[in-house]
């Protein structure tokens, strides 16, 4: 028997029962500092107690911390179910039609696409394979629950496992809550932060000199910090579209999203910390080093960057425009018409015309988000 790693896997064992602020503080007596996209990560999708992995964390509604647009109304879903069908011709009707989810939350968006597509397009339903790519054990669990109806069209698995699709890859507010990596700019230097320990064992924000990676992206996107400028970059975004394309064969990728071109993005008047913010019970949070695992972290998304690496791998932008102007312009209200008639109860009625105006009305949801379409090289456009 090897003792030493009987010893270590003990250790192990002992170390995740302990909570999540406990073991990284121990990880960082042991190892040093780590780098913030390192402690994002954790806060967010360590096992058991990150935020999104957390078994007994409300996340999403009135009582979470948040509320995305499936929720808010089930035309979201719908009429994007609109716009897949207007896809699924474009690819020219194929047989297999896949669907992939990144990050399905509690399934409502799903639900209410599959539910779409078969009372309104049967033939593309038919053709329809719904995959979704979730994290958490605890979601995948919910989702099983609430697309039972359509469990012989729906399957889970790992984004990288699915390999030569035709169909569509959607994701709602998934990279704005990938980790990222900060960088400041000293003199004529850039520094990364990095997580530490103080004398009070409290995590601590600490500065270091930044990595040959990083200053590569900033150098390769054109990127002009000022001094004492703080800015977010998402290697994982660009992996994950990365990983995209190997994954579809041919199809399109809609990402639903807070984001911001470049040049605006990093404007040092408009934002000279960064876009990191944190969120608890629909509140910004201010000390979320002190909260880990208990508070969403979130940043602000760099279209432009994601733009350039989905045109170098293949995929080219077909749109990019506000969600409420896209969900407009793919049928939102001819949806809701559709939907209105057949709804007997006028109260219900009332709640699907409010539930619009949210995702439309100016300076709402609907304003504040994005929606970027890009499609593999040789598709037809949109």
């Amino acid at each position: 028997m090897n003792t030493a790693n009987s010893s270590n896997e003990s250790k192990a064992e002992s170390e995740n029962f302990q909570p999540l602020f406990v073991r990284l503080r121990e990880r960082i007596k042991r190892n040093g500092a780590i780098t913030f996209c390192e402690w994002m990560n954790a806060a967010l999708y360590e096992e058991p107690d990150g935020y999104y992995i957390n078994q007994n964390k409300i996340r999403q509604g009135r009582k979470g911390d948040y509320r995305t647009a499936p929720e808010i109304s089930p035309l979201f879903a719908q009429t994007f179910a609109r716009y897949f069908a207007t896809l699924f011709e474009k690819l020219d009707s194929p047989k297999d039609f896949t669907i992939i989810e990144c990050g399905a939350g509690r399934g409502a968006f799903a639900f209410e696409v599959l539910k779409t597509l078969k009372t309104q397009y049967e033939r593309v339903f038919n053709s329809t394979r719904y995959l979704i790519d979730e994290l958490s054990k605890t979601s995948r669990e919910q989702i099983k629950e609430v697309l039972e109806p359509f469990n012989n069209r729906v399957d889970f698995r790992r984004l990288e496992k699915n390999k030569n699709c035709v169909g569509v890859i959607f994701s709602n507010e998934l990279i704005d809550a990938f980790p990222v990596h900060r960088i400041v700019k000293r003199g004529s230097r850039l520094k990364e932060i990095f997580v530490g320990i103080d004398s009070k064992d409290d995590f601590v924000l600490i500065e270091k000199q930044a990595s040959e990676t990083l200053i590569g992206y900033v150098e390769r996107n054109e990127i002009n910090l000022r001094e004492g400028q703080t800015i977010e970059i998402s290697l994982l975004a660009e992996d994950w579209l990365k990983n995209i394309s190997s994954v579809l064969k041919n199809g399109f990728v809609i990402t639903v999203d807070y984001g911001a071109e470049q040049e605006e993005l990093y404007d040092f008047n408009l934002r000279p910390n960064g876009t990191l913010r944190a969120f608890q019970s629909h509140k910004f949070v201010d000390d979320y080093l002190s909260q880990i695992g208990e508070v969403d972290l979130t940043s602000t998304i760099n279209w432009t960057a994601l733009k350039k690496t989905g045109e170098e791998k293949g995929l080219a932008t077909v749109s990019h425009e506000s969600l409420d102007k896209f969900l407009l312009r793919i049928g939102l209200l001819e949806q809701l018409e559709t939907v209105v008639k057949i709804v007997e109860n006028e109260s219900d009625k009332i709640k699907l015309r409010s539930g619009v105006k949210d995702l439309i009305l100016p300076f709402g949801l609907g304003a504040a988000q994005q929606v970027l379409v890009q499609k593999k090289m040789g598709t037809p456009s949109s």
